[in-house]
């Protein structure tokens, strides 16, 4: 089916708004960072960004919806594509840290929870715990199947994912640096995850 060019260009339009709110608020937090801020930085007029967002409070909840998309789409990219557990570990590491400091970031760094309404605040805390959960199901199948040290999986899974989400925060856009990141944090993150042979 032919997709909407005007749908397109809107979500295309859209998905800036997000990275420009995103790497607002992870400089400013969220009270320091206004709709003027973003709409600025895209060299928008404020009625044109309200075409995007209704107000702040939605505009950090999509950030984080967006968030937690783009590290879904990593960890199921790198399951899909099967290997060992560390194998699978290793390869969502590198897809969903390239997405962070590639082209599709910056990621919002999910900080400013207690901001969103309850509904908004539920909907988000729930997709971070399914994604902390199946990460945790391939630290698991890395145990099992040999691959992965024995551990706890839980506080294993907070490290790690600590890590990689706090990458926002000092990244600012050094392309050398980016590749540094992708080239080494994979392989930092779990080099003590490897069963000793």
């Amino acid at each position: 089916m032919a997709r909407n060019p005007d749908e397109s260009r809107f979500n295309q339009q859209r998905e800036r708004v997000l990275q420009a709110a995103a790497h607002c608020f992870n400089h400013k937090g969220y009270s320091g960072t206004s709709l003027k801020d973003v709409a600025n930085m895209l060299g928008l007029t404020d009625p044109a960004l309200y075409y995007y967002v209704r107000n702040k409070e939605e505009l950090v909840y999509l950030c984080y919806v967006r968030a937690a998309d783009v590290g879904r789409e990593a960890m199921e990219q790198a399951v899909a594509e099967g290997g060992t557990g560390l194998e699978q570990a290793r390869r969502y590491l590198r897809y969903h840290i390239e997405s962070m400091v590639g082209d599709r970031g910056p990621i919002a760094i999910m900080s400013e929870i207690p901001s969103l309404t309850a509904e908004h605040r539920d909907e988000v805390l729930e997709l971070s715990r399914r994604h902390s959960k199946a990460f945790e199901a391939i630290l698991e199948r890395g145990i099992a199947d040999g691959s992965i040290a024995d551990c706890d999986v839980r506080m294993t899974g907070n490290a790690i994912m600590g890590s990689i989400n706090w990458i926002p925060k000092w990244f600012h856009g050094d392309k050398a640096m980016a590749g540094s990141i992708v080239a080494e944090f994979p392989a930092v993150l779990t080099r003590g995850l490897a069963q000793a042979t």
